[in-house]
């Protein structure tokens, strides 16, 4: 009955996502046990990753591999979790695997499952040793059926469609590696080859409920790059229905306690564009303002979001001064108390360090 649907205000909500993503800081654990890593930690633009692991109090470590995951993105993962992984990622049938990749190649979609797992096989004939990505694009492209390419006018040669690249290069055994504005491929030890179908998905989405929850299936599919039509049949149980501000929402049944007495951290954290923070698909909740949403969320170059006491209060970004120097400059959506000012240069400090400067200067833009 609608009486009986526990109800969660979006300053709740909010909480509950920073504790069930490890913002207040626990006592330090191994880097790869980190709570977010069971999604993923999206590293756009590169080095984002570095600078959220730092946000939760730790660093990167050798058990973690960027790999195109979700909806293509670059994510930082568990090496050992990857197979399982590229399964629950897999497209359900055609329909699905059409939609994924629509757009560029136009009716090259069509072939739909035959086109992942095109792609996929050539991942694994191409990339038998560390290669440059635009080598490796070419290279697929030339295996694969010519439908699922199209004529580049810069380049004056057919490349395969970019979603489709970036959607099969798990499933075909690579990861990434970038220095500067260089992406090398190079494949994954021991890869057991593309799934035969999806599995697992129905385990992803709860991850996806229990780290970026309350949601609805639409905020799911979207997080994972399908639709809420080809998630259904996978959908969860046991989840427990909420209302987050009147609007219906899904949660693992066992978290609602964690739901209930979530607090928020406090203090200030710095997040990177990408922080598994921001990729909740209710962008509204976590920034009621649409001019501030714009603010936040851009097209191309997204600054970075500032939490204060669990709240995105303003925006920020960083840029390199001189040697060893980070200038980092913050634009509040508000007056920032004065609490907060003190705890930015503490902050800054995480910022630098896991870029590797030795100095910041914080700058904070209005009143």
């Amino acid at each position: 009955m609608a009486g009986n649907v526990p109800e969660a205000g979006r300053t709740g909500v909010l909480a509950y996502r920073a504790a069930a993503q490890e913002l207040h800081r626990p006592p330090v654990r191994r880097p790869g046990d980190l709570a977010v890593l069971a999604l993923g930690v999206q590293d756009t633009p590169y080095g984002s990753a570095r600078l959220a692991l730092a946000a939760r109090g730790v660093t990167d470590d050798d058990r973690l591999e960027l790999v195109w995951s979700m909806r293509g993105a670059p994510h930082l993962h568990r090496r050992a979790g990857l197979p399982a992984l590229a399964a629950a990622l897999w497209p359900f049938d055609d329909a699905d695997a059409a939609r994924r990749i629509s757009g560029q190649i136009g009716t090259g979609a069509a072939l739909g499952l035959g086109a992942f797992e095109a792609a996929a096989r050539a991942f694994a004939q191409v990339v038998t040793g560390p290669m440059a990505k635009g080598e490796v694009s070419r290279a697929v492209s030339d295996r694969v059926p010519a439908a699922l390419t199209y004529d580049c006018g810069p380049c004056q040669a057919r490349h395969i469609s970019g979603s489709l690249f970036q959607q099969a290069g798990l499933a075909g055994g690579v990861r990434l590696e970038v220095s500067g504005r260089t992406t090398t491929l190079a494949p994954l030890a021991g890869w057991p080859g593309p799934p035969e179908a999806a599995t697992g998905t129905t385990a992803l989405a709860r991850t996806v409920l229990r780290l970026l929850g309350p949601a609805t299936p639409g905020d799911v599919a979207a997080f994972l790059g399908t639709s809420p039509t080809a998630l259904r049949p996978v959908w969860p149980e046991d989840l427990a229905e909420v209302r987050v501000d009147g609007r219906r929402a899904w949660l693992p049944a066992e978290q609602l306690p964690a739901l209930r007495a979530a607090e928020a951290p406090a203090g200030v954290r710095l997040l990177p564009p990408g922080d598994p923070f921001l990729q909740a698909r209710d962008r509204e909740v976590l920034v009621p303002e649409k001019a501030r949403r714009s603010q936040l969320w851009r097209m191309i170059g997204s600054p970075g979001a500032v939490l204060v006491d669990g709240d995105v209060a303003g925006t920020w970004r960083a840029k390199q001064a001189g040697r060893g120097v980070l200038d980092l400059t913050v634009s509040p959506f508000g007056r920032l108390p004065a609490r907060a000012r003190r705890h930015l240069d503490e902050e800054a400090a995480v910022v630098a360090a896991a870029r590797g400067a030795t100095e910041t200067r914080v700058h904070v833009d209005g009143p």
